[in-house]
């Protein structure tokens, strides 16, 4: 049995992962901590989220000595703000401890990227470059190799799982860049109450227009520029990204369903709508994305909805550990 830790436990995303390494079969829970002056430290995960009440009664402790935390687990999943990722995963690594880091510290190999958009000086350039991009299933063999699992964005992996498919087949007229509309629910800003996400205060509204963190995410990892315009809806949970894209000349219909159909036949965690357009209340609570399209003319519009938790986070973070490790991909998740 693994002994797996989780940093950043009492998050929204923390407490999915917790119910997930409970449910494994290879996985035993070795710890659930937060920072030393959280207010959530001392409290059992139970108390705090309370769907694991009864299953997980486990208490969430101050996280204070670093190195001796990661000289007790095999794994840990870092659900933990990008600066305090940046400075801890090496901490873990040094010890033999496979790292999935489910923020933005390790996901761009440019050092200056995180100067603009994380706003910290990034200080592990060796990391960076031995970090495996999370995108379960376009980076397989990175994923099973690396020590470090730099698990996607929620927004990027929308929206690389609907594009993708398109660009490795050579099916796009990338003069014009792909424009991603996306619009997720309000806990993707996590569980600590701000005006922002306040359900009185929260109004359809598109933000980060034009320099959003994941634009460059997106346009790193697909080798292509795009716009990519976020929204916060009304609801909980669950994004869903609405894409237009041009077709190269000649493109036919037929060949965007076989570029999808051949990208992702045998991919568990990813549903074809062959009828139909995705919709968030089909993937919430599930780890799938779901994606579909329409063809017309010169342009294809393809959806995709995921649950920002689970496959645009945490449902991910554990498909990764599953492909480490060789266990069924969908482990603990279905």
């Amino acid at each position: 049995m693994l002994k797996t830790t989780i940093i950043g436990a009492s998050g929204y995303t923390g407490a999915e992962l917790a119910l997930m390494v409970h449910k494994h079969p290879e996985l035993t829970l070795s710890g659930l901590y937060v920072s030393a002056n959280s207010a959530d430290a001392g409290k059992s995960i139970g108390q705090l989220h309370g769907k694991l009440a009864g299953l997980l009664d486990l208490p969430v402790q101050p996280i204070v000595d670093v190195e001796k935390v990661a000289q007790e687990c095999d794994v840990v999943f870092l659900a933990t703000a990008h600066e305090v990722s940046h400075d801890i995963a090496p901490i873990f690594l040094a010890n033999d401890c496979q790292v999935f880091d489910l923020s933005g510290a390790y996901r761009v190999d440019d050092e200056g990227f995180y100067t603009q958009y994380y706003g910290f000086e990034h200080q592990h350039a060796d990391w960076l470059k031995k970090a495996a991009y999370g995108l379960a299933e376009w980076n397989l063999e990175n994923i099973k190799q690396s020590q470090l699992v730099a698990v996607a964005g929620c927004y990027p992996t929308a929206s690389q799982l609907a594009i993708k498919p398109l660009i490795e087949s050579n099916l796009l007229d990338l003069q014009q860049w792909p424009v991603i509309n996306a619009t997720s629910g309000v806990s993707g800003a996590g569980r600590k109450a701000t005006l922002t996400n306040s359900f009185c205060e929260v109004s359809l509204q598109p933000y980060g227009v034009f320099n959003h963190r994941h634009q460059p995410e997106i346009a790193t990892h697909l080798g292509r520029e795009v716009i990519f315009t976020p929204h916060l809806g009304n609801f909980k949970r669950g994004i869903l990204a609405t894409i237009t894209m041009k077709l190269a000349q000649g493109v036919t219909a037929e060949q965007v369903k076989q570029a999808f159909t051949q990208a992702y036949q045998g991919k568990a965690a990813v549903r074809l709508c062959l009828d139909s357009l995705p919709r968030i209340q089909d993937v919430e609570f599930t780890p799938f994305c779901d994606i579909g399209w329409k063809v017309q003319g010169e342009h294809v519009i393809v959806v995709s909805a995921i649950d920002n938790l689970l496959k645009g986070a945490s449902s991910q973070a554990m498909q990764c550990l599953n492909i480490h490790y060789g266990f069924d991909e969908l482990t603990a998740l279905v």
